[in-house]
């Protein structure tokens, strides 16, 4: 499998198994099974509600020895209601309980938005902070401050658009070692791939399959379903592969990561086994036709309230 190397020469394998959207009884299971089958990398976050299972989960993998936690890359995320710098460790601590971790390998600012801290999601506009109570450069800098303490190893951002990547290189010493967007055909994302490699940021795809089991409340009426689509399918038929394993296999060719979420067994074994496949030139030449910057996971209806601030998390 390939790997995403950091600065420092700490690797991350490019294909993990994502949490979100894992029903809490059935994500123990996964995480196990992910495990016991060659996953080295799981990805959490906090606002996930699951965290205690996958710990759970660890506890179990890693107490039997077969698989040791300095062989496991994991990754957790800030929620928007702890952006400010005295509630970050705090924040980051009790995911260490939670996921029973002594450090995290990546923890990563979940989104460019501030919430009060007592709102897990606002309803009305008083319940946001905005950037400039809170400026994102300050949260950063607390995240740095926990990877200075032994807390975390490496530290980045999520759902950061050029601009405000930009923005953060500007005003901080540091700039994020990881940015975890959305990406898949639909949603290649060139140019913030550009940059990143430019600045020395890797990049993680979330949603690579087009989250297709979000809720309904999330889902727009006419979207499209990515692994329904003619020319996915075609190659995955040609390479005797599963359209899954085909944007799994996209994705890790780019130089991303990726992070395809399942709590079936049998998928979650279909979805590392993409890494046995290849793509030729004229499968990736025709998969970059497929981009039409279609966006499954908005941001901004969750975060947008008649008079807040938020109203363009992408600055699109």
């Amino acid at each position: 499998m390939r790997t995403l190397e950091f600065k420092n020469g700490d690797k991350m394998p490019a294909v993990g198994l994502g949490t979100w959207k894992s029903e809490p009884k059935k994500v123990e299971n996964a995480v196990e099974h992910a495990l016991k089958n060659g996953y080295r990398h799981i990805d959490c976050a906090a606002i996930y509600g699951n965290e205690n299972e996958v710990g759970n989960a660890f506890q179990k993998v890693f107490s039997n020895g077969n698989v040791k936690r300095e062989d496991v890359w994991v990754t957790s995320k800030l929620w928007n209601n702890a952006h400010k710098k005295e509630d970050v460790i705090p924040a980051l601590k009790q995911t260490l309980k939670d996921l029973q971790l002594d450090y995290l390998d990546l923890y990563l600012m979940h989104w460019p938005v501030a919430f009060s801290p007592e709102v897990t999601f606002p309803e009305k506009d008083e319940e946001f902070l905005s950037l400039e109570e809170v400026p994102l450069h300050e949260t950063w800098e607390a995240l740095l401050e926990a990877k200075k303490q032994g807390l975390v190893k490496h530290v980045g951002v999520s759902n950061f658009s050029t601009k405000k990547l930009e923005d953060l290189r500007e005003k901080t010493s540091e700039m994020p070692e990881m940015n975890q967007v959305e990406l898949h055909p639909y949603l290649q994302q060139n140019d913030l791939i550009e940059y990143c490699s430019k600045h020395g940021i890797n990049l993680t795809g979330y949603s690579p399959l087009g989250s297709g089991d979000r809720t309904d409340a999330m889902k727009a009426d006419d979207e499209p379903i990515l692994l329904e689509n003619e020319v996915i399918n075609k190659i995955a038929k040609k390479h005797n592969a599963t359209p899954a394993q085909i944007l799994i296999k996209w994705a890790e060719l780019r130089g991303t990561a990726v992070i395809p979420k399942s709590t079936n067994e049998g998928r979650i074994e279909q979805n590392l086994q993409s890494v046995g496949y290849q793509l030729e030139e004229e499968d990736l030449q025709e998969i970059a036709k497929l981009d039409k910057h279609y966006r499954y996971v908005k941001g901004n209806p969750q975060f947008v309230t008649e008079g807040n601030s938020y109203d363009n998390i992408f600055d699109e």
